[in-house]
């Protein structure tokens, strides 16, 4: 069999989407007329991405606020002041702030794949955020009356209700995106803020039997945004071997925008554990040039040096376009980008006698 290949998730939204979007917030147009521009949007984006002949494709959560907040989507216990996330640019994303319990989703990202199967004439992963990056809504402070153990026990509930509406809604694969993995380490070097984020995940998790587990994944970039990162500078060691104890069966990383592809491949051999496949990054979707197949195929044949290849796959470094407004890379690239990542694939494949 050759080795798996798989997108990470986001493409970047169409220029008319955009404008509805802005046009229905302004009250120009009415939902209908923005449904129907979403609507052309995951057509299109389904079909390029069908042309790309990836075996699995993803909607480019094209109708995603963003790929972190869109379960509290027109919640109305929400205040806008809640954690700023700070990137190396200098721009910020700002998660809400929790101001009344009981904290409910109020959307499950199956929705979004029962729209996308309707155009899909391949198999549909879907992306889902990690109860951790959630975890953080809930202020400091407190909530009279809701402490922070009843909240942990309502995030629990709906994040497992989300992987399961998801398999439901016939996933080939969840992914669960956890970027704010290095993050942590970030916040906080003792490590005790990423414990507990992989604790919270861990709990999750055990809601699944093992044959469910092993389609699930867990993605980790440095949180590529605007062409930029929020913890490029924490080095992997840092988190590799507490990111291995997630009970999951696939790890989506980040790989080909790093500096030494080898000091992490060495770290990610060292930590392997029985029944993971890891999805090494080989394309650098920060980077506006486009990899050549023969790019990607170098890159796969040296993580094969490093990981057995029943356990290795292929996959971008992170979403195109993680939050909505996201422009930095241009559709055509995007598409250009996962073709070569297909492609090179095959030829790392032939290499490896895989075919």
């Amino acid at each position: 069999m050759p080795l798996p290949t798989e997108p990470i998730g986001s493409i970047p939204r169409p220029e008319e989407l955009l404008q509805a979007i802005a046009a229905f917030s302004k009250r120009e147009i009415n939902q209908k007329e923005l449904n129907a521009e979403y609507e052309k949007a995951v057509r299109d984006t389904i079909a390029e991405f069908e042309k790309t002949d990836s075996p699995v494709i993803t909607d480019g959560e094209q109708t995603k606020p963003s790929f972190a907040t869109y379960p509290l989507d027109q919640l109305t216990n929400l205040a806008p002041d809640g954690v700023v996330i700070p990137f190396e640019d200098g721009h910020t994303r700002q998660l809400p702030r929790l101001l009344t319990g009981p904290f409910q989703y109020k959307t499950y990202a199956g929705s979004y794949l029962n729209f996308a199967k309707k155009f899909a004439h391949r198999p549909v992963k879907q992306a889902v955020i990690a109860a951790s990056a959630l975890s953080l809504i809930y202020p400091e402070t407190g909530i009279p009356g809701y402490n922070r153990e009843a909240f942990i026990h309502d995030l629990v509930k709906n994040a497992v209700a989300d992987i399961r509406s998801c398999f439901d809604s016939g996933a080939e694969k969840v992914q669960i995106d956890f970027t704010e993995g290095r993050l942590a380490v970030k916040l906080d070097p003792s490590k005790g803020l990423l414990h507990s984020f992989i604790d919270l995940n861990n709990r999750v998790l055990s809601h699944f039997s093992p044959a469910e587990r092993q389609r699930i994944g867990v993605h980790t970039c440095p949180g590529g945004d605007l062409d930029s990162t929020h913890s490029g500078d924490v080095d992997y060691s840092e988190l590799i071997p507490d990111l291995f104890r997630l009970n999951a069966g696939n790890f989506y990383m980040e790989l080909a925008g790093e500096k030494d592809p080898e000091h992490v491949l060495s770290i990610v051999r060292d930590n392997l554990k029985d029944g993971m496949r890891v999805f090494v990054g080989v394309i650098d979707v920060i980077n506006p040039g486009i990899e050549t197949p023969d790019q990607v195929c170098e890159q796969t044949l040296l993580a094969a040096k490093y990981i057995p290849v029943e356990q290795l796959g292929t996959t971008d470094d992170c979403g195109f376009s993680p939050f909505g407004d996201d422009q930095s890379t241009a559709r055509e690239t995007a598409f250009a980008k996962i073709r070569s990542r297909v492609e090179g694939t095959k030829m790392a494949s032939k290499e490896l006698n895989l075919n």
